[in-house]
């Protein structure tokens, strides 16, 4: 399952980051977003139920748990964007910081009618797992406002985790939104910074960096989009990485040292950690960037 999951999955990210580079409108992209991420879904239903039985009661509790929600909280997300663009009122900021405000308050709803599973999932407890993630485990009547009804894919709170992952994500966008109004159009006010730092390797290493860190899921429990995360980097490092999704085409067409400058940032940090060269040397001197 692992590798199915990975493959269908990274393939889900490599065309929504190829539709950011390619369609014009916001309104497009999200909505062609929503198709994509609605065929990976079938997909993925369609290996589960066909071609795949679950090992034990662990491997059905990480299919529930955590893959299923991976593919439908995107789906969700960007159904609440797209909601969100279509429906947006026409006037000025103080009617468009009422309608964000209002759709803020939405979602306060949401997680406090769901605060103890909410909690329950930030807390990282498991305790009740076969319970929530396991198949016949719950009340159909019960969890009927969060249910597929399709008892063979579905669990009483697999849907639910992934309309709270979604509406964290939604809940961010948000604010970003706000944010831009209140600063006149900037995400946020940042202080300068007397000694700003800049990326002076090759900027595929950096490429290869950020799509390391994202598939490792390091930032947002791994629900963020590879494009937010570039962005926000070439902000702070001062670079422009231009077709960035390009650089990492020609990363995976690699034919040796696929990785080579992660494997270059392991060997320096094993070399600085056994104390066999001086730190206060160049970085340069045992590093040779491309």
């Amino acid at each position: 399952m692992q590798i199915f999951v990975e493959r269908l999955y990274n393939a889900l990210d490599s065309e929504l980051n190829e539709l950011s580079l390619n369609v014009h409108t916001t309104e497009e992209q999200y909505s062609a977003s929503i198709l994509l991420c609605k065929k990976a879904m079938a997909n993925l239903k369609n290996y589960i139920s066909s071609s795949y039985s679950f090992e034990n009661t662990e491997d059905e509790i990480l299919f529930f748990k955590t893959v299923k929600p991976q593919f439908y909280s995107k789906y969700i997300y960007f159904i609440n964007i797209y909601n969100f663009i279509i429906q947006q009122p026409l006037g000025g900021d103080e009617i468009l910081k009422d309608y964000i405000n209002f759709e803020l308050a939405d979602l306060k709803r949401f997680f406090d009618h769901n605060q103890a599973f909410y909690q329950y999932y930030r807390s990282g407890s498991t305790q009740m797992d076969e319970v929530y993630f396991t198949r016949g485990g719950f009340n159909v009547q019960a969890e009927l406002d969060d249910f597929e009804e399709d008892e063979v894919y579905s669990t009483g709170h697999d849907y639910k985790l992934s309309k709270i992952i979604a509406n964290e994500r939604y809940q961010d966008y948000l604010n970003l939104e706000l944010a831009k109004i209140t600063n006149n159009g900037n995400p946020q006010s940042e202080p300068t910074l007397e000694l700003p730092l800049t990326w002076t390797a090759n900027k595929t290493d950096l490429v290869e960096l950020i799509y390391a860190l994202v598939s490792l899921g390091v930032f947002n429990n791994g629900n963020i989009e590879i494009k937010l995360v570039m962005d926000f980097i070439q902000n702070v490092f001062q670079v422009d990485l231009g077709s960035y999704y390009h650089k990492y085409t020609d990363i995976t067409r690699r034919k040796k040292e696929r990785t080579s400058f992660l494997d270059k940032l392991k060997f320096a940090l094993l070399r600085r950690m056994d104390d066999k060269f001086d730190i206060t040397a160049s970085p340069q001197q045992y590093i040779k960037f491309e």
